[in-house]
């Protein structure tokens, strides 16, 4: 009888058996929460899981890999049914992944790809989003010296990003009207890294520095410190959304952060999380495709969300979803700041 009720409740809603199923443990370990944004990631996957009646079992690494893999085996032992990571180390993480397939637990490689085609790769297209802010700042300096300020060399997203800034500004650089005076990486995405890396690129050049592509917001915040620190003000991309990012965009200091939708991003984890606990093939999760790149050029099974630029043009969407109060974002702004 259960079971015929079960099977006109799916066959009335069309709700799978994976959502009807209940209790499964995920757990869900993070890199660190350095840059905020991942706090938001953290509420919105949490309320996912615990929406679909799962249990949303976390660790933080603390940016150690080491901790990282001792968590995770934690959790094996704890009888996850599914695990989402957001890797401190994409090359020191891969026996975590061994570990979980001899478990028979399945894998989610969050927003940071961990290089192994065994785990289900979620995030933002980050290639797009290099295009985005090399982009929006070559509109703003179309000519002149660039510096490129990558994240941490073990994240694989810092090539995604490489990538996307390359295709939009690559033609100019070869062309010489546009020279990249300094390259640098913050180890860790750390914004200290970032601020004594611009410190000595500005020295190196005399200061004559006229655009600034950042690959995350921390690094754009530190980068703009030392700018002015100098006397300078020129053009800086970054990305993520941070709340400081979004005020300084509205002050005027910072000219772009691409917004990834972050609530989306762990809301979507935490249902792929469940459905894979569940049993589903990975490669029968729903709006997934198939994504090929990193350094060992592997295809994976994922899910790629848009992201969405903010300037001063458009700072109200931001607001607008809840992601930032308007004093919070408006505090200080220039006049004609959407939304303030």
């Amino acid at each position: 009888m259960r079971n015929l009720i079960l099977a006109a409740v799916v066959a009335v809603t069309g709700f799978s058996s994976a959502a009807l199923a209940e209790g499964r443990k995920i757990g869900v370990s993070w890199s660190n929460f350095q840059e905020p944004r991942w706090k938001f990631d953290a509420a919105a996957m949490r309320s996912s899981i615990q929406r679909d009646g799962n249990e949303y079992i976390t660790a933080n690494a603390e940016a150690s890999a080491e901790k990282q893999l001792e968590d995770i085996r934690t959790m094996i032992e704890q009888g996850v049914e599914a695990l989402v990571i957001l890797p401190v180390d994409r090359e020191a993480i891969l026996p975590a992944i061994d570990m979980a397939a001899e478990a028979g637990i399945p894998v989610i490689s969050y927003d940071r790809l961990i290089e192994d085609d065994r785990v289900f790769y979620i995030t933002f297209d980050n290639v797009g989003v290099g295009r985005i802010i090399a982009a929006i700042v070559r509109q703003a300096q179309p000519e002149g010296n660039y510096v490129i300020l990558k994240g941490d060399p073990a994240d694989a997203n810092v090539g995604f990003l490489r990538q996307g800034m390359e295709e939009v500004i690559g033609a100019a650089v070869a062309g010489g009207s546009i020279t990249i005076v300094g390259e640098a990486n913050a180890d860790g995405w750390a914004p200290d890294s970032a601020f004594a890396a611009m410190e000595k690129i500005l020295a190196d050049n005399g200061n004559k520095v006229d655009a600034v592509l950042a690959q995350n917001d921390g690094i754009a915040g530190a980068v703009i410190q030392a700018l002015e620190a100098q006397g300078l003000s020129v053009p800086v991309g970054g990305q993520d959304g941070d709340p400081a990012a979004l005020n300084r965009v509205a002050r005027g200091t910072q000219l772009v952060s691409v917004w990834k939708n972050n609530r989306e991003l762990g809301k979507a984890a935490g249902k792929v999380a469940g459905l894979l606990a569940d049993g589903v093939a990975m490669n029968r999760v729903p709006d997934s495709t198939r994504f090929t790149g990193g350094d060992k050029g592997l295809t994976y099974n994922t899910i790629l969300l848009n992201p969405t630029p903010i300037t001063k043009e458009n700072l109200n969407l931001v607001i607008e979803a809840d992601h930032i109060t308007r004093k919070d974002a408006c505090e200080g702004a220039q006049p004609g700041v959407a939304g303030c």
